[in-house]
């Protein structure tokens, strides 16, 4: 009987620190606005997504992807808007 109890006990301190470690904050993700403004920052959380996904975050990773978008497709002009050369004119 008294070793039921003690086995008890123990498989319920075990399930009470399981479930705090599970209730702790995950980690602040930095946000793609963030690391499109710093592209080293962004270079190296790229890398580490590519190596470890799993450790870094898939939420974190998501945002590196958007980060690289953002810088992909940003709003800027062509570098041939001043171009010297006139397209002919229809004759």
């Amino acid at each position: 009987m008294r070793r039921n109890l003690l086995f008890v006990a123990g498989a319920f301190a075990l399930a009470q620190a399981l479930l705090l470690t599970a209730c702790s904050k995950p980690a602040p993700i930095e946000s793609a606005e963030a690391l499109a403004e710093n592209p080293e920052r962004l270079k190296e959380l790229q890398a580490e997504c590519r190596v470890d996904r799993a450790r870094v975050g898939e939420a974190q990773c998501m945002a590196v992807a958007d980060a690289v978008r953002k810088r992909f497709m940003r709003p800027t002009p062509s570098p041939y808007a001043n171009d010297p050369i006139q397209p002919r004119s229809a004759p």
